[in-house]
Order: structure tokens, then C-alpha cells, then sequence
């Protein structure tokens, strides 16, 4: 069980985070479209996972933002970004920001994906969210990179994972 900080507080997580040279926990999400997304719909791109608590935070806007520009000069590589958030607030929210070149996906429906990946919040406040992580897989869903952030106010390192890719 690792653990990460709210404001200075303690958080524990469940689950186990990937392991880099290991292959990616299958996922099923759901798209804005309502559809279901699963990680082998990605297959032969390089994957950004941007996981975080909801999009109406300032710091997960912030880096929906930031990986939007980063996704514009990496045409060999897709952005997710992954929130418990419904589709339609996740739609509404790059609708009215201008984001184009990401892809938002829900875990609504999903009651495996935070702990698969090592991510599920399972004390404090914020109890069933995803904590702030960001996953970097190469073409065939192999980890390449996994940043679990220490701080969940606090934004990734995006050069990092820019290194990473």
C-alpha cells in the first residue's frame, strides 16, 4: 500500500502501481460518448495516462491543460486523462477551455481501475477518487514511466514524462 499527502495530511491508497517493463492493467472506461474504452483500443500509440481526482480542481484542469499542448507536438502519442468525473462534466470542461487534443475517460462504471493501477484513495476526504499519477505505456501497453505524485495538489513533472516518451 503506498500513500500520498493531501495538504500536508497523509493519504493510503490501494492496490499495487504498474511496474516499469511490466505490461499495463487491462481497463475498461467510459468515453464522453458514453461508450466503453478499453486500454486495447489504443493499441500501437504511445499513452500519456493523466490520472487525477476530478476535472473541476484547479490543479487537474491545469494539467488537462498542459498535457493538451504537449499532446499537439507528439502526433505519435495519445493523452488520456482519467478522472471519476462524469463524461458530461468532463465534455463540458474541455468544451469550454478549448481542448481538443486529449481524450477524457470516466471511471464511473469501472470499480477496478483505481486500484488495478495502484491509485484508489481509500482514506481521507477524498475516499474512492483516484489520487494524481501520471503512467506513461509504449505502443504495445508496456510501462514505460509511473509518477505517483507525493502532493495530490501538486502538478506532475511534466518533463519527466516527456523524458519518458
Amino acid at each position: 500500500m503506498n500513500n500520498v499527502k493531501l495538504n500536508g495530511d497523509l493519504v493510503s491508497l490501494a492496490g499495487q502501481l504498474p511496474i516499469i517493463g511490466s505490461t499495463a492493467p487491462y481497463f475498461v472506461l467510459t468515453a464522453n460518448d458514453l461508450s466503453q474504452v478499453t486500454l486495447q483500443d489504443f493499441v500501437g500509440k504511445k499513452k500519456i495516462l493523466n490520472v487525477f481526482l476530478s476535472i473541476d480542481t484547479p490543479v487537474c484542469a491545469a494539467s488537462t491543460r498542459k498535457f493538451n499542448e504537449i499532446a499537439v507536438s507528439h502526433a505519435d502519442t495519445i493523452v488520456l486523462t482519467i478522472s471519476a468525473d462524469l463524461p458530461f462534466a468532463q465534455a463540458r470542461f474541455c468544451a469550454a477551455e478549448g481542448i481538443e487534443n486529449v481524450k477524457t475517460l470516466s471511471t464511473f462504471r469501472s470499480g477496478n481501475f483505481a486500484r488495478d493501477y495502484g491509485l484508489e484513495i481509500v482514506s481521507g476526504p477524498l475516499i474512492g477518487l483516484c489520487t494524481r499519477a501520471v503512467i506513461v505505456l509504449d505502443e504495445m501497453n508496456i510501462v514505460k514511466h509511473v509518477q505517483l505524485v507525493a502532493e495530490i495538489t501538486s502538478e506532475p513533472n511534466y518533463s519527466q514524462v516527456l523524458a519518458a516518451l
